[in-house]
């Protein structure tokens, strides 16, 4: 009856967020080919920590170096949200068979459109998490939080209410984590750290990193 609720669960999800994963599909094929090129000519080794999400991920070009002792597919692309991820879980997720996999993203949906709410992106983590549970039941799934950025200061409280929410649902879930990188980008009442940030005001710098660096690393499971 679970396994039943499970499937009903992820149709519904899908039918919500289907027509916009549709009208998404094509905008990141230079970059979903660059990965296939890429794992044409030297596969990533099975049994890797995959990191997948949007461009805060992708920019993180020390990704391996920041991590040493691990080993790191990183397949962030573009300004993606978690329809994106979704939709292209198939090529840049499920091949790799990877021993975990470390989500960022959220902070696109949120910023696409002011109709966005914060239980729109719950629900669509939540798709994305039973995806990933329903191929690699075992895989431990890691997710870090919704960051906050100068640019999408307007964002805050949206920002705020899907970590949350996303922070209890996976309290529920067996093999999860929950990385709050939000706390530790602000001060007091909620102001964003600028100087942790590029001139966008949006991307992170080193220093921004650092702080990433240092808050994912206790989650990660030792090859």
């Amino acid at each position: 009856m679970k396994c039943l609720f499970k499937y009903l669960l992820i149709a519904l999800l899908f039918f919500i967020n289907g027509p916009v994963v549709n009208a998404q599909s094509g905008r990141f094929d230079n970059e979903i080919s660059a990965f296939k090129k890429q794992d044409s000519i030297s596969f990533p080794p099975k049994n890797a920590i995959l990191f997948i999400g949007s461009s805060s991920f992708r920019m993180w070009k020390n990704i391996g170096e920041d991590f040493p002792g691990y080993t790191i597919i990183n397949r962030g692309f573009g300004g993606s949200t978690l329809l994106d991820v979704i939709d292209h879980a198939d090529e840049l997720i499920f091949p790799y068979e990877p021993r975990q996999v470390v989500i960022y993203a959220g902070d696109n949906d949120l910023a696409s459109s002011d109709t966005i709410t914060s239980q729109m992106v719950v629900d669509r983590f939540k798709n994305l998490f039973f995806l990933i549970r329903d191929r690699m039941p075992a895989v431990p799934v890691v997710f870090v939080s919704i960051k906050p950025s100068p640019s999408r200061e307007r964002l805050l409280l949206k920002m705020k209410e899907a970590n949350k929410a996303i922070k209890d649902f996976l309290k529920k879930k067996a093999n999860t984590s929950y990385v709050d990188v939000f706390d530790k980008m602000t001060g007091r009442k909620d102001r964003i750290k600028t100087d942790l940030f590029l001139e966008d005001n949006l991307h992170m710098n080193a220093k921004g990193y650092a702080i990433w660096k240092e808050l994912i690393t206790a989650y990660l499971l030792k090859d």
